[in-house]
């Protein structure tokens, strides 16, 4: 776990991708077959400025757990659970370094893909 003090987002986009197999009729078109979701990604946007509110050792645990291949749960700031997610991605653009290299505005994106728990009626009753 690391604690997000400092680590503020501006923004979340989330993508969500299904399937849906084509079968082949005669003399009409073809139908489709619903085959269930394929994946989930949430990419959140932010933009760090460490020396004046920190930041920068959360975005490192997020970098971290990636390298190591850990999922992380993702909880909303009102305290919502999402669920387990896999870390895809980290991009960041640093700027306005001081002269020890210390950037003074980070700019980052990080990509998660939900871990899939199966199907049940439990995940049906939460979406209501």
């Amino acid at each position: 776990m690391f604690r997000a003090h400092g680590f503020g987002y501006t923004g979340v986009g989330r993508k969500l991708d299904t399937t849906w197999a084509e079968i082949e009729t005669a003399g009409r078109l073809n139908a489709l077959q619903w085959t269930g979701p394929r994946s989930e990604v949430v990419a959140i946007n932010g933009v760090l400025f460490p020396q004046e509110f920190g930041g920068a050792a959360t975005l490192e645990g997020v970098r971290l757990a990636a390298k190591s291949g850990m999922s992380l749960m993702l909880v909303s700031l009102g305290g919502k659970v999402f669920g387990s997610h896999a870390i895809q991605k980290v991009d960041e653009d640093r700027a306005f370094h001081d002269r020890y290299g210390t950037p003074g505005r980070n700019a980052f994106t990080i990509e998660v893909k939900r871990i899939g728990a199966g199907f049940s009626l439990l995940s049906l009753l939460g979406a209501i």
